[in-house]
């Protein structure tokens, strides 16, 4: 189980990736007594947290407060965190399978599924996922450019909380987005913004929309956009009526009712409207040289073959105008290099996350583990990840019990910090992300608000004095 190091008898674990599911199979692995466990986690960006950092909308500081667990993790003795050092780039998986009895991929689901129709890549036509990110100052997007002036109608595609808050962002005032740890540059463009409607499209009914309650409740609360749900679009169809009477989904039942009680709410003088609407799909994005217009189909829900309600399109057509579209209808995970993917679902085939060489198939790739939405697609919340974290994590423990684990060559620490000096230099541990955090936050303190974010590696490297150091040097 130990490989040939003899005189190495630490268990070492490497975690690929920083957000919730890595930190939950971190703190599940370092609470086992025998064998101990060394977790190594190791993260492209210079910063942690995944989409809690870089993906939670910036006014909802509360979801952002579970990073004060995951540092409590990363406080443990027997963590380390490796910054700026990117996976298949800087360290290959054959390079881990030397130095870990396990690996355990995290990395999420980093890109958005499209659409597939016409006039989709016509300028201000943006996957949600850009947009979130720039907002939020991930260094990817910093160099986006959304400019909001001369914007007057935005559509967007998608009912899930990330389109709430694509569209809570938009209509927020720049007063209440001052004390957010919002990009600065897009604090100014919202500022700048003249944005006036905003639709909300679903292509299903509102049983089935994938919005939390309070993602809903929150958009008829807003200081200065009033929210738009006609009595057909709030109206359940025979099949949704009956599906959601049987089923009891409290969840859904809410959501319903809160659509509903928008539907007399009428206008009240302030300068946006958030319009929802549910059955109808985008067929067509017009336009000559940028987004103009918006062709979409209304759809009606029938029951497939396995039971389940789906919308198909009808023969009602509808084109509005529009200056700028967000699709968000799921994200999805890219590719590991040397990792097996399946493209279809955009994940990495597994069994109860234990990695498969191939999707059909249930060949293992020995001491290989996946957790979070690369494992299971783009679903759940930020708590969801814990048991699905779990669960991979004791694979990894009933694997090395049965000696079917990785037989690395060398586990020592010295030789895995010799590693990462030779391949990136300038990498970071987590007492350096912390120094960052200080500095954000103090600069948030300076100018009255929660925290500034550094938006880009180059400043992070350039605050903690690492600008110098080549990165990738010695590859």
């Amino acid at each position: 189980m130990m490989g040939d190091c003899g005189k190495t008898s630490q268990v070492r674990v490497a975690i690929i990736g920083s957000g919730p599911s890595g930190f939950y199979a971190a703190d599940h692995l370092l609470k086992q007594g025998e064998p101990q466990i060394f977790v190594d986690m190791y993260e492209r960006l210079p910063t942690p947290f995944g989409l809690v950092r870089g993906g939670v909308a910036p006014d909802h500081a509360k979801i952002k407060s579970v990073t004060k667990l995951y540092s409590r993790i990363a406080s443990h003795e027997r963590f380390r965190f490796f910054g700026n050092i990117e996976f298949g780039a800087d360290v290959t998986r054959f390079d881990l399978s030397e130095h870990y009895h396990g690996i355990i991929y995290a990395v999420g689901a980093q890109t958005d599924r499209k659409l597939g129709i016409a006039g989709e890549d016509l300028p201000n036509s943006y996957a949600a996922t850009e947009f979130v990110g720039w907002y939020n100052g991930h260094p990817d997007y910093h160099d986006y450019d959304f400019d909001l002036s001369g914007i007057k109608r935005v559509a967007v595609i998608g009912v899930g909380n990330v389109a709430m808050d694509v569209a809570r962002i938009l209509a927020r005032t720049p007063e209440e987005l001052y004390g957010t740890d919002i990009a600065d540059y897009a604090l100014e463009a919202l500022r700048r913004s003249e944005v006036e409607e905003i639709y909300v499209l679903g292509r299903r009914g509102p049983a089935q929309a994938a919005f939390t309650n309070p993602e809903i409740k929150e958009l008829g609360e807003m200081a200065d956009a009033d929210i738009i749900v006609e009595c057909e679009d709030a109206s359940l169809d025979e099949l949704s009526a009956t599906r959601l009477k049987k089923a009891r989904d409290r969840s859904a039942i809410r959501n319903v009712k809160i659509l509903q009680s928008y539907v007399d709410r009428g206008l009240t003088g302030k300068s946006r409207r958030i319009i929802m609407r549910f059955l109808v799909s985008p067929r067509e994005i017009i336009g000559e040289e940028k987004v103009e217009a918006m062709q979409i189909v209304k759809n009606e829900l029938y029951l497939d073959q396995n039971g389940n309600l789906r919308p198909r399109a009808t023969d009602q057509f509808e084109v509005f105008p529009v200056d700028m579209i967000f699709r968000s209808v799921g994200y999805r995970g890219v590719p590991l290099r040397d990792v097996p993917f399946y493209d279809r679902w955009g994940t990495i085939p597994n069994d109860c996350g234990r990695v498969l060489t191939r999707h059909e198939g249930r060949e293992r790739l020995t001491g290989n583990y996946v957790v979070g939405w690369i494992k299971r697609g783009p679903s759940g919340i930020i708590g969801t990840n814990k048991p699905d974290a779990v669960e991979s994590a004791n694979c990894f423990l009933e694997d090395l019990a049965a000696g079917e684990a990785l037989q690395p060559r060398d586990t020592r620490e010295e030789s895995v910090l010799q590693l990462a000096r030779m391949r990136k230099p300038n990498f970071i541990s987590f007492d350096e992300w912390k120094i960052l955090d200080e500095i954000e936050l103090q600069r948030g303190v300076d100018s009255g608000r929660s925290r500034v974010k550094f938006t880009t590696v180059e400043e992070m490297l350039e605050a903690l004095g690492k600008r110098t150091e080549m990165a990738g040097a010695g590859k």
